[in-house]
């Protein structure tokens, strides 16, 4: 599941007119550089959340056959639900169990073992962990022992060493939890998650790139432009 149906207001004016997924990035949108990824770690059934702009997304990539893969919409048009309510709103098209990242995010780690570790755990949920030290942003994570100890966006301390990487893994049966028809944030219920020992975590190694921003654009251009180079 890619959460994409943001705004995009940071990146206005390069956003008034086409959603963040389609914004270009050497040559392609966004979301083709997303789908490529999944592509080579297995996944190939997707369900886009989208608002902001979605219709030009599903114009775009359509049922996703053209690309090797499947391609599910789930739109929020009369108001939106944040993240969490987002993934509620998409329940009748959810499998067992799914990822979940976002629509401004270039995640390059290994999906299956992100997978694994969360079958090994046999928790409700599972999130991928970077220690970032308040490097690219304030940690807001306390990960011990393979276990997200404390996830709080809202009251930071000094333990904190780690931060949310962007993906994250749910069980269908916790998303039925959440109340229908209401705004609620995917913090709040990875918070509730981590301080009755229900929540996993996987440590990666290999940061994240996002084009939430315009430095974060910047950015991811000139990475991807690298790895072209190399693969000359």
């Amino acid at each position: 599941m890619i959460i994409a149906g943001g705004l995009a207001t940071r990146l206005r004016p390069l956003t008034n007119a086409i959603p963040k997924s389609l914004v270009p990035v050497c040559g392609k949108p966004f979301l083709m550089h997303q789908i490529d990824l999944l592509k080579k770690n297995g996944i190939v059934d997707l369900v886009l959340l989208v608002g902001y702009l979605g219709t030009q997304i599903e114009k775009a990539f359509g049922d996703g056959k053209n690309f090797g893969i499947t391609i599910t919409y789930s739109y929020e048009l009369e108001r939106l639900l944040g993240t969490g309510g987002a993934i509620r709103n998409a329940l009748p098209v959810l499998k067992d169990s799914f990822f979940v990242l976002y629509g401004d995010s270039y995640l390059e780690t290994d999906y299956r073992s992100v997978y694994y570790a969360y079958k090994k755990a046999q928790t409700p949920a599972l999130i991928v962990v970077y220690r970032n030290e308040n490097k690219w942003d304030t940690s807001n994570i306390i990960f011990k022992n393979n276990r997200v100890i404390l996830y709080n966006k809202k009251t930071r301390i000094p333990e904190m060493e780690y931060i949310d990487y962007g993906l994250s893994v749910f069980s269908k049966r916790l998303i039925e939890t959440i109340p229908p028809d209401i705004e609620y944030d995917l913090s709040d219920l990875y918070h509730i998650l981590s301080v009755s020992n229900q929540l996993a975590g996987y440590e990666v190694k290999t940061r994240f790139y996002e084009i939430g921003s315009k430095e974060g654009l910047q950015e991811f251009e000139t990475y991807i432009m690298n790895k072209e180079t190399k693969n000359l």
